[in-house]
């Protein structure tokens, strides 16, 4: 199966799969159901079901899912079974957080490389990296072979910045700017803006409490 036809949806479902069948394994257990998970996810099993049919057949009717296997096999298709190094472009306080992130290095993602265009952040050190000038994004990228880039730069800059890290060789781009990345159909974009997800949750709230 072509990695197109699955909808996009179903794969972005999928590490919340691995994260759960992940939390499963460390607390040993070795078999679980679609109905186990979708009690600890809010998924229905249907949908857990049908999503892992995409892929194959990873249980058995009655019998439920191995947990170590279908655990490996996710890692498996999201290519999370590898190492992923990663360049970040902004060394400001979201930069600061992000490079602290622990998460990262637990699943095996590592920020090699860090830049700012802010002169008086340039030379000193986050996460045990030297930031670099901006300038030097896409030969960086090109020299350091890294296909993830993450942007932390305010909005303004944001549209630039990705620009620059394509042309550099980069093809995932997790951006926490709040903005809309105008960029070629073939660049996976994943974008992060918490103040999205505080206003679809305060449309359900009581304007009166």
């Amino acid at each position: 199966m072509a990695l197109t036809d699955v909808p996009e949806i179903v794969v972005r479902r999928l590490p919340l799969y691995l994260r759960a069948l992940t939390a499963l394994a460390e607390s040993n257990h070795l078999v679980t159901s679609s109905q186990e998970l979708a009690a600890r996810l809010g998924i229905s099993s249907a949908q857990i079901r049908k999503d892992l049919s995409y892929f194959g057949e990873f249980g058995k009717q009655g019998m439920g899912y191995e947990v170590p296997y279908l655990r490996d096999q996710l890692r498996r298709i999201l290519q999370a079974d590898r190492h992923w190094s990663m360049v970040l472009v902004g060394a400001g306080d979201l930069g600061h957080a992000i490079v602290n992130y622990a998460s990262f290095k637990r699943w095996d993602y590592e920020i090699v490389a860090i830049f700012d265009n802010d002169p008086a952040k340039i030379g000193r050190k986050l996460g045990g990296l030297t930031i670099r000038p901006a300038d030097e994004l896409e030969s960086a990228v090109r020299e350091l072979g890294v296909q993830i880039g993450i942007i932390a730069v305010p909005a303004a800059q944001a549209q630039a910045v990705a620009e620059r890290l394509i042309r550099g060789g980069v093809r995932a781009i997790l951006n926490y700017a709040p903005v809309s990345l105008n960029l070629p159909s073939d660049v996976r974009v994943h974008s992060i803006d918490p103040v999205v997800g505080l206003q679809s949750m305060t449309y359900y709230l009581n304007p009166s409490s």
